[in-house]
């Protein structure tokens, strides 16, 4: 069943969707003793890993997010490395209560978590585009089926929150569609919102996209802040295009090999 929120999240490229995830608070998925959520495919009919290749370790973690993460080829043409490219992996956001996203230790659940910023840089009568993409490796897939379940109460709690100093984001609109719904077929779980974007920099409001989907103990996210000039259509295929790109990683890097 498709679900809409009204809601919003944090972006990839600034503090955004990955705080410290507390299962007591997640009432809004409740895992089976299997992991799974009751409802959508299990994770052996989404995708059959090979149990040698799913990280145990932070090390293991860490060499496979770099091979899944995007870099500025995985949006098309034209996208950029933006300054600072990755982000410090002994940190990840946390939404505060005030709804302000704030850079913590990442979660006992979590192995390993890495952000990267790109952007498409302005041109004549167009501002620039702001994009972000992040990988997190949990310890279980419980761990990241939480993850997304605190997606959810984040966007419900917080309509508008404040991305950094100038930065804001809110009227959003959620949806979540399981593994098998829809055409929802390439990941476990996937979330996705849009809404509007204002920046001291560059006004507003502007089109917000940000998708996430998790599989087995990964998630996977990608975010599009838009400017003057750029189309909403502009921005959803950069975050689709990116989004599709890493997922097709993750399958080759894990996936059992006939």
């Amino acid at each position: 069943m498709t679900v809409l929120l009204a809601g919003c999240s944090g972006a990839p490229d600034d503090p955004g969707k990955a705080g410290e995830r507390d299962a007591s608070t997640s009432a809004s998925a409740s895992p089976e003793p299997g992991g799974g959520t009751g409802t959508g495919p299990s994770p052996e009919e989404a995708l059959v890993p090979d149990p040698a290749r799913l990280p145990k370790t932070r090390a293991e973690a860490r060499d496979l997010i770099d091979r899944v993460i995007a870099g500025p080829d995985s949006f098309g043409p034209g996208v950029v490395k933006r300054s600072p490219y990755e982000s410090d992996p002994a940190t990840w956001p946390v939404l505060g209560e005030d709804c302000v996203w704030q850079q913590r230790k990442p979660a006992p659940s979590v192995l390993a978590t890495l952000t990267r910023s790109f952007e498409v840089p302005a041109e004549r009568g167009k501002g620039p585009v702001r994009l972000g993409a992040v990988v997190t490796v949990h310890r279980t897939r419980s761990d990241a089926t939480w993850e997304m379940a605190e997606s959810i109460e984040e966007s419900m709690r917080c309509p508008t929150q404040q991305l950094r100093e100038g930065e804001q984001i809110g009227s959003m609109i959620a949806g979540a569609l399981l593994g098998g719904e829809a055409t929802q077929t390439t990941s476990e779980d996937s979330l996705s919102e849009l809404g509007e974007y204002r920046s001291a920099e560059l006004g507003g409001p502007h089109h917000y996209f940000w998708q996430q989907a998790q599989t087995l103990q990964f998630t996977v996210a990608v975010t599009g802040k838009g400017a003057k000039g750029r189309t909403e259509r502009e921005i959803d295929a950069l975050v689709v295009h990116a989004q599709g790109t890493m997922l097709a990683r993750l399958e080759s890097a894990v996936e059992k090999q006939s």
